[in-house]
């Protein structure tokens, strides 16, 4: 298996496991996903951030490559799942990779879902809307998205009709990856500490 696959931090017998899948634009060395799974990342969680083959083959190769087609993208969030199979599994996933894992939550029998920047619509385009999923959920669903966010804002999804299971979260000021403006008052650490003591919270309510 590639050494660009995926990467483990915390302790593998911890009583729950997080697999986190990446965005559309850039793999699990992101500083977002790096920086969340140190946050989460200790004795009571263990995360398990992966790549997409995609983004594996450009690791390898150094040529950009578009997103793999959604089939394949599923397809392999499902395998991460049977490989890293666990009690207390929560799936996680930054824009596209929270989407395909709302796709497949219910089927996983996970137990709990984190979604860091939902991708309702494409930037620019809020005709081509998304996320009819998170209507019907029934995986006890974290949404965390940025007040501001250009993939669908909180002013935009004021009157979405979620799903009961989905628990909403603003992050003060935060764009697609929760970095808020200088004159906000805030910074993208603190909003990231904050992202990450929401999804403890989180898994502790429904871990135990």
């Amino acid at each position: 298996m590639s050494e660009h696959a995926w990467v483990r931090a915390g302790d593998p017998a911890a009583p729950v496991r997080l697999l986190l899948a990446h965005g559309a634009g850039a793999g699990m060395d992101h500083p977002f996903l790096a920086r969340l799974s140190e946050l989460l990342a200790g004795a009571d969680i263990e995360v398990v951030r992966f790549n997409f083959p995609y983004m594996i083959a450009m690791a390898e190769s150094g040529k950009r490559r578009p997103p793999d087609r959604a089939p394949q993208l599923l397809e392999h969030w499902r395998s991460m799942i049977a490989r890293f199979a666990h009690p207390r599994l929560f799936l996680a996933g930054k824009s596209m990779g929270g989407r395909m894992a709302a796709e497949l939550a219910d089927e996983s029998g996970a137990a709990g879902l984190v979604l860091l920047g939902y991708p309702f619509h494409p930037v620019g385009k809020p005709e081509r809307w998304r996320g009819e999923v998170l209507k019907s959920i029934q995986t006890p669903t974290l949404l965390l998205q940025g007040e501001r966010d250009s993939f669908g804002s909180r002013a935009e999804l004021a009157d979405f009709p979620f799903s009961e299971r989905v628990s909403r979260h603003w992050i003060p000021d935060g764009d697609h990856s929760f970095v808020p403006r200088k004159a906000s008052g805030r910074d993208e650490a603190a909003n990231l500490s904050l992202a990450a003591g929401l999804i403890s919270r989180f898994i502790e309510e429904r871990a135990s």
